[in-house]
């Protein structure tokens, strides 16, 4: 580890520190309702949508016709999605030429795109056109993120308000959350994106010479556009197999920087929106603090694992100082590859700019836990906030038995209804991570998916699952995973990962909105302290952590404490 490393990690926290109060502020103004500086350009293109589709803007919705629509309209982009890789080789905007995408394929792509999970089973620039890769991919980063955003304002709503039956309109969050927040904010990003070197353009390639005479083709498209919103909503999806690893998709290290700044922007920001809007800024100050704390452990343990090297390279009479630079880009070196897997993996990004899989053992751990953790550091956009305010729900109700009071949280009464709710949003990932998983290592033909035998393939299948239920997308690296089996399950593992969490949360936002606001007492245990801070922390680390811990044992783990004692797999 070095200072200059520290430096640059450090810079990039204190930017989007900056970036949470302005941009924030902002969200929680445009999402409300109220007039911002898009109005007149935005304004009447909103109306026209809600006229187009029969919305009401005065009329809101219950907790379970929210829902509902929320299901309609995946469920719609998933058809329209998967309608498009099917039938590809007969759109337009195909200069390559690629065929229809084959069915488990196009199921798991258009699973992955609606559920904000981005996992990819194949490579895009030689399997999808641009239009499959802008009218489906780079859409549905955007109202798949947007989605998040409405959830996340349903929850906020609840607790703003009191004795109320509704918690919004599902149809309105979605279309200001696109219009206001993603799209003017992604075209700047794209711009900047475009003059950093990235390609936008509709030609399907480039022919080259080498310095050895040899002609390659180049493969080009709208890469900037699909990259922008990749990361404002924590997508990950890349353009190219190699994701933010290529130079097209990551010229420069300042474009690198830049990816990072945008995943965590949008997602950290709707922390403080939700402070805002609910009338206690400490509160998402404190929610922040926790994001903090994870992320910075965790990008210190990852540079600290990976600047130190592998033991036994070292045991052979390799030159222990430049640390363990396999699958990382010599561009960015250890401390910037390092921020970038804590960051994707504490979000639900799943872009990377280094493989995983080639990380030491203990560097390797991290992101994997922070994805078990229920990616609520700070999460994905409005997930993790959502994801967060349910660890909040646990904390509080730990804390009133400490007390012997009825837990409260932001003035709401935490109740049964509202621990049941919250226990199945939580058993949700260890369910679909660790059962796919067991039924995986022992099957043959899974099993022989994985790239290495011994702890590290166990982690190879352990992680593809863990992406997937946790809407992440990113891969350990090593697994074949274009098979039947695994674009099937992974598939079904995003699926329960991203509704089968958000209907027991939407639940909660209904029986919250109903409950009538108390105000707080000397006896109420307040939230927005230190205190609440680490017992939140704790929290997460509990019940979120040691459910995963004998899986994490036999991979990762025991790999770490075998790469100490100089032995092999």
């Amino acid at each position: 580890m070095t200072v200059i490393g520290w430096l640059q990690i450090s810079l990039l926290f204190l930017a989007v520190l900056i970036v949470i109060k302005p941009l924030g502020l902002y969200m929680a103004q445009v999402l409300s309702g109220g007039r911002n500086v898009f109005s007149p350009i935005f304004g009447p293109v909103e109306r026209g949508l809600y006229a187009l589709a029969g919305v009401d803007p005065a009329k809101e919705q219950s907790w379970l016709a929210y829902t509902f629509s929320l299901l309609a309209f995946s469920m719609a982009g998933f058809v329209s999605l998967y309608a498009i890789l099917r039938c590809q080789a007969l759109l337009p905007l195909n200069p390559q030429g690629f065929g229809n995408v084959p069915p488990d394929l196009a199921f798991n792509t258009a699973v992955s795109f609606v559920t904000n999970t981005n996992w990819q089973n194949y490579s895009g620039e030689t399997t999808l056109s641009h239009f499959s890769q802008m009218a489906g991919l780079t859409v549905q980063n955007f109202v798949s993120a947007a989605s998040g955003i409405a959830i996340a304002l349903a929850v906020t709503r609840a607790f703003a308000r009191s004795a109320v039956s509704t918690v919004g309109n599902f149809w309105i969050d979605l279309t200001r959350a696109t219009l206001y927040v993603l799209l003017p904010i992604a075209v700047v990003v794209a711009l900047a994106f475009v003059a950093m070197g990235l390609p936008q353009t509709f030609r399907a390639s480039v022919e080259a010479t080498t310095l050895e005479g040899v002609r390659q083709t180049i493969a080009l498209g709208p890469v900037a556009s699909q990259e922008a919103i990749k990361q404002l909503g924590t997508n990950g999806g890349g353009f190219f197999n190699v994701n933010a690893a290529h130079p097209f998709e990551n010229p420069t290290a300042l474009s690198n920087y830049l990816n990072i700044f945008a995943m965590l922007s949008i997602s950290a920001a709707l922390i403080y929106t939700f402070g805002q809007l609910v009338g206690n800024r400490r509160q998402g100050w404190a929610f922040i603090a926790v994001t903090f704390a994870f992320l910075i452990v965790s990008v210190g343990v990852v540079y600290w694992a990976e600047a130190a090297g592998n033991p036994i390279l070292t045991a052979l009479g390799l030159d222990p100082a430049r640390g363990n630079m396999e699958g990382k880009e010599v561009r960015f070196g250890q401390a910037m590859t390092a921020l970038y897997a804590t960051v994707t993996t504490g979000l639900s990004d799943g872009g990377v700019n280094g493989m995983h899989g080639s990380f030491t053992g203990l560097g390797g751990l991290v992101p994997m836990l922070l994805i078990q953790l229920g990616e609520v550091l700070p999460g994905g956009v409005g997930s993790g906030l959502y994801g967060m305010i349910v660890f909040a729900i646990l904390a509080v109700f730990a804390a009133g038995l400490m007390v012997g009071r009825t837990p409260e949280l932001l003035g709401k009464k935490i109740e049964a209804r509202e621990m049941k709710y919250a226990i199945f949003a939580v058993l949700i990932l260890p369910l679909a991570i660790l059962g796919f998983t067991a039924i995986s290592v022992v099957l043959p033909s899974a099993v022989a998916s994985i790239g290495t035998v011994g702890p590290h393939g166990l982690s190879e299948i352990l992680y593809a699952f863990t992406s997937a239920a946790g809407n992440n997308g990113s891969a350990f690296g090593g697994l074949s995973g274009n098979t039947l089996w695994y674009n099937t399950t992974l598939g079904v593992a995003m699926l329960f990962g991203r509704f089968a969490y958000a209907v027991p949360v939407l639940a909660i936002a209904g029986s919250i909105a109903a409950k009538a606001r108390v105000l707080a007492s000397k006896g109420t245990f307040p939230t927005d302290t230190p205190l609440f801070v680490g017992l939140l922390i704790g929290i997460i680390l509990i019940l979120g952590g040691l459910q995963f811990f004998p899986a994490l044992a036999l991979g990762p783990i025991i790999e770490h404490f075998a790469m100490l004692a100089g032995q092999t797999f």
